[in-house]
């Protein structure tokens, strides 16, 4: 009884139901979402990874890539070499060692002469006023087994993603296509190609291959099958190596199928005797911060969407990819590489259907531990459910004044009613003495409307403008950032004749509808880039909490002013230009990566920060900033 009579009174009581519970409900939501995200490296919310693809029968093949193997390598690295010195260039000045049209052919013929049927593709991309183009060569290796109907592509780019000569890389996967030539067990063609970088061209093949390349990229003359998985291989040094980096993050957030990077650790650290690492995390002693750090730096590429290296162009393609890179020094060679790429071509092989089962959604934290969707997706869903709380709140608080007193509007019609409740009932809710009110939809949706359309201002100018003017353009950003929301502030406050002022109601209607658009939007990135909506639900959070202030005098300039620092502190720009600082990388260098995703990539994250998280934050603003006026 006592619960029903609690409940009674909370439901006849508006202002405690819809002003004082949903922030309380917003932050709850918020905290708990991150500490949801903070217990998923402990053993109770993580598992062990396991290979649910029982065909790939990892390391149970034996490698026979060694012996007179090494020899064909020195030979072919010595060749190219020799090339290099011809044309002034020096495998040790990584800028100037450029895959010149000699070494393309070269290329060429090294593949003729192992067997493999070999063609060439050029390609020219044009992003922020910067020419990317080049000549990508490659070579198909035709299943005696097989019916040409799938294929496993393996990629060795002159330039590795950080944009080192991969001589040794590329020198390994002639001397495999080699190899693999005189071998009558494959029951998949395998394609071997090499591009000059690790960005664009890679990108041009595989958009040529399935038929999906702009004007300026030419279409492939030879083609094989489906392609079923790939394989990238990056080692830009001379000295051996001691483990392996496994590299696995896509463009907006893709990720390959579990089974491969599973597939890949089981060999090298199984069959090989060689560890895994990945994010970078060299010596990860299995603790919660080592499992932890793992996880966000994972979450923050993820996050930013951008390609991390050649693997990346095959996911949106939906082939699962991944890159291998040599790290630190110690007794492995080319040889305990290469054998590695055998078996994981063995086991690629040996598939009877695409990749479908394991994870496609997931977070890593060790080579052999991870979190799946449905343990780590509550976090990212309950950031994005404190917007859709507050905004349900705002819009029932416009429907009713409190103490029977209506909004004073200058609108010369009436728009409130007061109503009586129609049953005595005590069960049923009760809302006497309170005025109902019918709400002035029409401004606030055009606002909130124009404001989101506004954002594709900045998504142009930044996938558009030059290189050379994209700091320049991030500083007039910021500076329009902290004058625009006042303007707009005192234009809704005042109307200068052009529309009836604002009213309480309909502030409360603009930030109703803002958050409403900002937890659907990120409620469903969600479930495509978890990371990305984790992070700007974080950086929105403040937004639930923004409002009109009620108070007078200097306390309301004070306040206001202090609010507007805070939030100025939090908007797109300023976030860039504060990460570019910590990070030590140019405000040119991130745009001009991010203008290059955008049109190579297909990159989406920009549409997000400039449609989504700008517009709710510049409603933000401009609520904070009315009560200035």
């Amino acid at each position: 009884m006592a619960l029903k009579s609690a409940i009674r009174n909370l439901r006849n009581n508006p202002q405690l139901l819809f002003v004082r519970l949903p922030p309380l409900l917003s932050l709850i939501c918020i905290l708990v979402g991150v500490a949801w995200l903070l217990l998923l490296p402990l053993n109770e919310y993580s598992r062990h990874t396991y290979i649910s693809e029982n065909a790939l029968l990892p390391g149970q093949v034996h490698a026979y890539f060694t012996g007179s193997e090494q020899n064909i390598f020195r030979g072919y690295k010595q060749e190219l070499k020799v090339l290099l010195n011809e044309g002034g260039q020096s495998e040790n000045g990584q800028d100037e060692a450029e895959f010149t049209p000699a070494i393309s052919a070269k290329i060429q013929s090294i593949l003729q002469v192992a067997g493999l049927k070999v063609a060439t593709q050029k390609y020219e991309y044009t992003s922020a006023g910067i020419t990317h183009q080049g000549e990508n060569t490659y070579g198909i290796i035709h299943a005696p087994r097989g019916d040409a109907t799938e294929a496993i592509v393996l990629v060795a780019a002159w330039k590795t993603a950080d944009d080192e000569l991969n001589l040794n890389g590329v020198t390994l996967a002639l001397t495999l296509a080699r190899y693999f030539k005189r071998w009558s067990l494959w029951s998949k063609d395998i394609i071997f190609l090499f591009t000059p970088d690790s960005k664009s061209g890679t990108q041009a093949w595989i958009d040529a291959y399935h038929d999906l390349h702009p004007a300026s990229v030419h279409p492939l003359p030879l083609k094989s099958g489906a392609l079923q998985g790939a394989l990238v291989i990056e080692y830009p040094f001379e000295h051996r190596f001691r483990n392996l980096h496994i590299v696995y993050d896509g463009v907006n957030g893709q990720l390959p199928n579990l089974d491969l990077f599973n597939t890949a650790v089981a060999i090298a650290g199984g069959q090989m005797g060689i560890g895994a690492n990945l994010q970078e995390m060299w010596e990860h002693d299995d603790s919660y911060e080592a499992r932890l750090q793992t996880m966000l730096r994972g979450m923050t590429k993820q996050g930013l969407g951008y390609a991390t290296g050649a693997h990346s162009s095959f996911m949106p393609y939906h082939i699962d990819a991944i890159t291998l890179q040599p790290k630190g020094e110690g007794w492995e060679d080319e040889m305990a590489l290469g054998r590695t790429i055998e078996s994981l071509c063995r086991s690629l092989n040996n598939l009877l259907e695409h990749l479908h089962q394991s994870f496609f959604f997931y977070l890593l934290m060790q080579s052999n531990r991870f979190v799946s969707i449905g343990t780590y997706l509550p976090s990212a869903m309950l950031i994005a459910g404190n917007f859709t709380i507050m905004a349900i709140a705002l819009w029932m608080r416009t429907g009713f004044h409190p103490d029977n007193r209506a909004e004073k509007s200058t609108n010369p019609k009436p728009t409130e009613k007061t109503v009586t409740p129609i049953s005595k009932d005590a069960s049923a809710p009760e809302i006497s003495g309170h005025t109902i009110a019918e709400r002035l939809l029409a401004l606030p949706l055009t606002l909130v409307t124009g404001l989101h359309l506004l954002g594709l201002v900045p998504l142009w100018m930044f996938n558009t403008l030059p290189h050379q003017l994209f700091t320049t353009v991030t500083y007039v950003v910021v500076a329009v950032d902290i004058v625009f929301p006042l303007l707009l502030a005192a234009l809704l406050r005042n109307g200068l004749g052009l529309f009836t002022p604002l009213v309480p109601q309909q502030y409360l209607l603009i930030k109703s509808f803002a958050l409403l658009l900002l937890g659907l939007s990120l409620s469903t990135l969600a479930t495509l880039n978890f990371s990305l909506s984790f992070m700007i639900g974080l950086l929105c959070a403040p937004l639930s909490f923004i409002n009109r202030l009620q108070c007078t005098g200097v306390k309301r300039y004070a306040f206001s002013g202090l609010g507007l620092v805070l939030l100025n502190l939090l908007s797109p720009p300023t976030v860039l230009i504060g990460v570019c600082w910590y990070t030590g990388v140019s405000v040119e260098t991130v745009l001009t990566q991010a203008a290059f995703g955008w049109d190579v990539w297909g990159m989406w994250t920009q549409v997000v920060v400039w449609c989504v998280w700008w517009p709710a934050w510049l409603i933000g603003c401009v609520l904070l900033g009315s009560s200035m006026f």
